[in-house]
């Protein structure tokens, strides 16, 4: 279907706006030069409250639904650098709801970063020390076990799952491929590489389902950034048939079909700053003055670096990729930690 088309039946779906749309595709020449190739950057890190991020697609959504239902509450849950959280507690108090933001580690001695503007945020934090989130444990299990911690521990409240994993809130990465398309056309991109950061795997999942729905030429690839959840490629593959389904155009995706790579750009594990990352994160900032953060964008541009080395991302269409955000986990780490300077 048409990129209109499809924004239509998006439309039939409340959105409580936290941001102005679209954002830049804006050109990287000094990095294209270097590579020998077009490479563009989506700033969807420049997206809604509280330093931003990709997750403000999904709350618009996600906090339209809990105002519908007249919550007073709202739960979610995430690792402690978790961008969503940070950005779940600040559109929440923008829709007048109460924030409490789950965390299954110990309390820390400090509160750096994100858990830092969480809490001047207001958001009831709470600290369950029963280890990290996901490994062993399928994303829909994960969701089922701390929608039953977060009933205990606050009683009644609208539930959002890590990341804004659900069908509603990825409408909003559905609505970014249209807007995405849109923006590509005008600059006469007719079939480019997009890459982009997976974690929780609803970003990848919203595109996926909306580049078919449109029928675009354009190639998708997720870079897994945490190795969090069993079962990812099938998890990303039911979460994309169903967002096709409830937008009335049914496509069902099998696992295979779903461009991942897997754990081969964590290490040394989800949340610790990885070498190749930070030598990623410091050549975009001296070539473009552009900032990525350490647990994410950098090890997935890292991995998008290596990739265009190796030949692996064809040979001349351009290259886009999807900054999702999550600067504020820069300031979690010493500078140390983030590697050499030059």
């Amino acid at each position: 279907m048409r990129g209109s088309e499809l924004g239509a039946r998006l439309d039939a779906h409340p959105r409580f706006r936290l941001a102005s749309y679209p954002t830049p595709l804006d050109p990287l020449p000094r990095l294209s030069r270097e590579l020998g190739r077009p490479v563009f950057i989506k700033r969807d890190d420049l997206l809604g409250p509280a330093l931003g991020g990709n997750k403000t697609r999904k709350l618009e959504y996600l906090l339209a639904d809990a105002r519908r239902r007249e919550a007073r509450k709202v739960v979610t849950f995430g690792g402690l650098q978790s961008n969503h959280a940070r950005l779940t507690a600040a559109a929440a108090r923008l829709a007048g709801l109460e924030p409490h933001l789950l965390y299954f580690d110990r309390k820390p001695d400090r509160f750096p970063g994100n858990l830092l503007l969480s809490q001047l945020l207001g958001a009831h934090m709470h600290f369950v020390p029963l280890g990290r989130h996901g490994g062993g444990m399928s994303i829909e299990s994960t969701i089922r076990f701390a929608r039953l911690v977060a009933w205990m521990r606050v009683g009644p409240h609208y539930f959002i799952p890590v990341g804004g994993h659900s069908w509603l809130g990825c409408l909003g990465y559905v609505r970014a491929a249209v807007e995405l398309a849109e923006q590509a056309e005008a600059l006469g991109l007719e079939r480019a590489q997009v890459v982009v950061a997976a974690g929780s795997g609803g970003t990848l999942a919203g595109l996926l389902a909306g580049f078919a729905l449109m029928g675009s030429a354009h190639a998708l690839l997720g870079i897994d950034v945490g190795k969090l959840f069993r079962g990812f490629p099938q998890s990303v593959a039911r979460l994309a048939t169903e967002l096709c389904d409830r937008l009335g155009a049914p496509h069902a995706f099998p696992p295979e079909a779903v461009p991942l790579i897997e754990g081969t750009y964590v290490a040394p594990a989800y949340g610790v700053p990885s070498p190749s990352g930070q030598a990623a994160l410091r050549r975009l900032a001296q070539s473009e003055g552009i900032l990525l953060d350490p647990v994410y964008t950098a090890k997935a541009f890292a991995g998008l670096l290596d990739l265009l080395s190796r030949g692996a991302l064809g040979s001349e269409e351009p290259i886009i990729f999807l900054h999702t955000g999550g600067l504020p986990a820069l300031f979690a780490f010493e500078a140390d930690q983030l590697g050499p300077g030059p």
